[in-house]
């Protein structure tokens, strides 16, 4: 199965199952790939979180049966998952600015929000600096912290935690035991068991294999994998951000490699990383398609 074709078809499958409980699990197996990094992916490629796209959904449809039938706002809330009439005005008047009662009333104004269908679009050649690399196994000491799966929420936690990391010295102790100064790593591990809820993403940096570990840190060995290694120039969050996008969106779908949806590394250098010209890199273990 090809990427594109993955995510499509599970986005085909929550569009089948928008009245019924929709397992996140279930919906990460249409894609072929791990729940947290099906959430991860369709975050990046479509802006917007799973579960924000599916409450969309739900309530455009919420909307549309209100207007055009004489179905009761109470089944048209049981039916679209909300077990009472009050959660679903308010997330109804959220969305659409109008109450579900109003919604009945002819030439109401509601929202829509599109049903999102994934393709190649050709708008001009984009220019990504990347090479394959083979590397050995290789050993990192790193702070580790666990953020949640569900939702986006580690979209807004990791950034905390890398405040808290350069406030409370985790950073300044990595650069200072660290056998490389080049990069400080921001890892997140995927590879997760079935209904997972939580993850773990560390702030780390190589280490040597028999070295002490200070405390609060541990160390770990990143295993011997195909990396695809992309630069990234440009000031932060927003230069890594666009380059992610352009990853998921244009490299994966026409490239000879996939990703493994295990591991992957965000490597920062020394520096302004409010600087047009800071340097980065993403780092994803890759094998051939």
């Amino acid at each position: 199965m090809d990427w594109l074709t993955g995510i499509q078809n599970a986005i085909n499958y929550i569009e089948e199952h928008l009245t019924e409980e929709i397992d996140y699990e279930e919906v990460a197996k249409e894609a072929a790939c791990s729940n947290f990094y099906f959430q991860r992916i369709f975050g990046i490629l479509c802006g917007i979180s799973l579960g924000d796209y599916i409450r969309n959904r739900r309530l455009t449809l919420a909307g549309d049966e209100l207007s055009a039938s004489d179905d009761k706002v109470i089944d048209i809330a049981l039916k679209y998952g909300y077990e009472s009439p009050e959660s679903f005005t308010r997330a109804f008047s959220r969305f659409h600015g109008v109450t579900p009662s109003e919604a009945k009333k002819d030439g109401s104004k509601l929202r829509s929000f599109s049903r999102i269908s994934v393709k190649i679009t050709l708008s001009g050649g984009s220019v990504m600096n990347y090479k394959i690399v083979e590397r050995e196994a290789f050993d990192i000491i790193e702070k580790v912290e666990t953020h949640s799966v569900e939702d986006s929420a580690n979209a807004k936690s990791i950034p905390e935690f890398w405040s808290r990391s350069h406030q409370d010295g985790t950073v300044k102790t990595l650069m200072n035991v660290t056998t490389d100064r080049t990069f400080i790593f921001g890892v997140c591990y995927g590879n997760l068991p079935e209904n997972a809820k939580t993850f773990d993403y560390s702030i780390a940096a190589t280490y040597a294999k028999d070295a002490a570990v200070p405390e609060g840190f541990r160390r770990n060995t990143i295993p011997a994998r195909t990396w695809a290694v992309f630069e990234c120039k440009g000031a932060m969050p927003n230069a890594i951000q666009d380059l992610w996008h352009k990853i998921v969106s244009e490299f994966f779908p026409t490239s000879s490699y996939k990703p493994t949806y295990e591991i992957d590394i965000e490597a920062y250098s020394e520096g302004n990383m409010g600087d047009p010209e800071y340097y980065s890199e993403v780092w994803i273990p890759v094998v051939k398609c």
